[in-house]
């Protein structure tokens, strides 16, 4: 078992996946193994994930990260959700934010006594009674736990950051807990005759770094998981029609906003990032929908400030390898699939793979049942993720685009049928297993989009008029009160997480 044991991991690649991989095995697998990094400075990034989602605050703490000094280092912001404009129909706008709505009561969910009382004639919105969207609306944040003395959670946030910034942040983790970065270009790949296991990888120098696990974060290429051990790609473009993106960092032009913005276009969708020193920009868009010339104008069109270099193209296939884990080799990041930055999971996946790979981590060689039960769960996580993001382009109502009409009369996964069924029926919500996002999520984005359930709970009418009325204003004034108290975002970041000078 001892001469088996593994001793050696090698992460091809840098970038976010590479240095998050390097920072967090370093942490979690302890002194035995002996961990090293090849990346060439000549090779760039992909850099698109600058948005995350609250499970990234679970890292940090493990990693037993500085919130501010994190945060002030990554030139980053703070992020109480995803703002969506234009995608049920133009000139539509909602917020799916990270935070609790209202307060269950009766083991049933805030939203189906707000329904009841809607029809009753109650004209507030859902998302009135969230404490999150009301501070999103006035531009406000701080951490805050609860609303005062009440029962009701408090703030729930993720973050904004420099994906370039945060991978040197990182770096400068994993070199201090005794990673070993190596400089150079991957001009082959060596792998066991037998096994078909990787054994080593060939630099343009000639070196030879040999390992006995490895960590494919090579990006798209796949220089491992899909160059050396050809695993296949599962192709979801059949229902994620989207297969190109241009993205542009361009200046600041105002307060910096606690929430990520996605504005739907004809052929695809624009997002907003902001930091504190430039806004993310991109264009994620169809060729099969609009030429590469049109979407690139359209970005540019669409900016609030000047953009600070020429929009960079993107293209890519949306899916997933067949195996996350083959042989010897764990791929993360863009080497083991490609999902739109939507709803911000690209960074989560990357996490998750991480978190899922510790405690399955092998002994030694072999380990076919540790890899399979790998794959199915992170298998089962990217197609609950798919479905989600599927879900928004599918119930949309516009009509003023082909891309958009197809997407709306597209069949979609018969997992996702079934969810969208029951919500309009009766309003009711289940959790699947390795479902990333919540009852909150799925509730806000299907009322975002345009379904009205049919019903509502029956528990739900053993509240009386008069206490319903009052329980839903109780509310209403807890969290407008709450809001209102907190300082601005831009004030709260430059006060407690200002970006050093230079």
């Amino acid at each position: 078992m001892e001469n088996s044991r593994i001793k050696r991991l090698l992460v091809v690649g840098g970038g976010t996946a590479g240095w998050m991989a390097a920072a967090a095995l370093s942490k979690f697998l302890g002194e035995g193994l002996e961990i090293s990094l090849v990346e060439s400075d000549q090779i760039g990034i992909v850099g698109v994930g600058e948005a995350t989602i609250p499970q990234i605050k679970h890292l940090n703490r493990a990693l037993e990260l500085d919130e501010r000094k994190f945060v002030a280092r990554t030139q980053g912001s703070f992020k109480l959700g995803i703002e969506f404009q234009n995608w049920r129909q133009k000139g539509h706008a909602y917020l799916h934010n990270f935070g609790s709505i209202g307060l269950n009561v009766n083991s049933t969910h805030f939203h189906h006594y707000w329904l009841r009382s809607r029809a009753e004639g109650n004209e507030l919105d859902l998302w009135d009674y969230c404490v999150n969207t009301e501070a999103a609306r006035q531009g406000r944040f701080a951490p805050l736990e609860k609303l005062g003395s009440s029962p009701l959670n408090g703030i729930a946030y993720a973050y904004h950051f420099d994906a370039a910034l945060y991978g040197q942040f990182l770096r400068n983790y994993a070199e201090q807990r005794g990673v070993t970065r190596i400089e150079g270009r991957i001009v082959d790949v060596h792998q066991d005759s037998e096994s078909g296991e990787v054994r080593s990888v060939e630099l343009e120098s000639g070196q030879k770094v040999e390992a006995d696990f490895f960590i494919d974060c090579s990006g798209f290429r796949g220089l491992l998981i899909e160059g050396a051990l050809e695993t296949g790609y599962e192709d979801w473009t059949h229902w994620l029609k989207c297969d190109r993106a241009f993205a542009v960092p361009s200046e600041n032009a105002g307060p910096i906003r606690p929430y990520t913005q996605s504005i739907a276009h004809d052929a695809g969708w624009q997002w907003r990032i902001p930091l504190q020193h430039r806004t993310g920009n991109g264009h994620v868009f169809s060729s099969a929908y609009t030429d590469e010339d049109a979407a690139r104008e359209t970005l540019l069109a669409n900016l609030e400030g000047e953009p600070l270099s020429d929009p960079r193209l993107i293209r890519f296939t949306t899916g997933r390898r067949k195996k996350l884990w083959n042989r010897n080799v764990v791929a993360l990041g863009l080497a083991s699939g490609f999902l739109e930055p939507l709803e911000s999971t690209s960074i989560h996946l990357i996490q998750s793979g991480i978190s899922r790979l510790v405690p399955l981590f092998p002994a030694g060689a072999g380990g076919e049942a540790l890899a399979d039960e790998y794959n199915r769960q992170m298998g089962l996580e990217y197609e609950k993720i798919r479905d989600f993001i599927i879900l928004h382009y599918h119930l949309n109502e516009r009509t003023d685009s082909p891309f958009w009409i197809d997407c709306r009369e597209m069949d979609v996964p018969d997992t996702l049928v079934r969810k969208m069924a029951l919500f309009r029926e009766s309003g009711r919500l289940y959790h699947e297993q390795e479902d990333l996002f919540t009852d909150s999520s799925w509730l806000q984005v299907m009322l975002g989009q345009g379904i009205t359930p049919q019903a509502y709970h029956p528990v739900a009418d053993d509240m009386s008029s008069e206490r319903l009325e009052g329980f839903l204003g109780d509310i209403r004034r807890i969290v407008t009160s709450a809001a209102g108290q907190l300082p601005s975002h831009e004030d709260f970041v430059r006060s407690n997480c200002p970006a050093p000078a230079g």
